[in-house]
């Protein structure tokens, strides 16, 4: 389940935070907005282009990091993003704010297990920017809405992908190894 959340976290979070301080300030607590606002003082770009400058140079650093050997290419990619994070922060190109959102979106898009898995999910990440960048949340929702309705319409071996969430005659039985494994006993 924690996985599912992380899913989520690293697909919507950019865009959440493109979405909220870009269109719908009012929805942010009235510390947090002057913080937010105090900490994007000096930068010279929009939220959107301060996510694309970011969430570009951390895919950069991981595909440097997955061609180095073992230990140090993870190193590298901690590393350097750690430290370009904090460069850009130093030179007012990106906000410190920014740099948290990008930090737990690369920490959640680690939890997806699969490699091409998760290149689909950093990809899409990409086209919800850019729907937050010009609808703002309802952008967000709307791609999210069309992004559920291509993944209902797919199917695998003639099953449905989204199976047994996307069908209608389903019993409750066929819920049993749907978040959480049942006990093989149980199958």
């Amino acid at each position: 389940i924690l996985r599912y959340g992380a899913v989520f976290l690293s697909l919507l979070l950019p865009a959440l935070y493109i979405g909220v301080t870009s269109y719908h300030p009012e929805m942010i607590p009235m510390e947090l907005a002057l913080y937010i606002s105090g900490s994007r003082d000096g930068v010279p770009f929009p939220a959107f282009i301060e996510a694309l400058l970011m969430e570009g140079s951390l895919e950069l650093l991981r595909e440097a990091g997955i061609r180095l050997p073992g230990p140090i290419g993870a190193t590298i990619g901690i590393v350097g993003g750690l430290v370009l994070g904090q460069a850009a922060v130093e030179a007012g190109i990106v906000s410190n704010l920014m740099v948290i959102v990008v930090a737990i979106t690369a920490i959640a898009s680690y939890t997806t297990p699969n490699y091409s898995f998760s290149l689909s999910f950093r990809l899409l990440r990409f086209a919800f920017m850019a729907s937050a960048a010009f609808l703002g949340l309802f952008g967000v929702m709307m791609s999210f809405v069309i992004m559920l309705t291509h993944l209902c319409n797919l199917k695998s071996f003639g099953v449905p992908y989204l199976s047994p969430f996307s069908v209608y005659n389903v019993s409750l039985k066929d819920f049993k190894d749907s978040f959480v494994v049942a006990p093989s006993h149980l199958m």
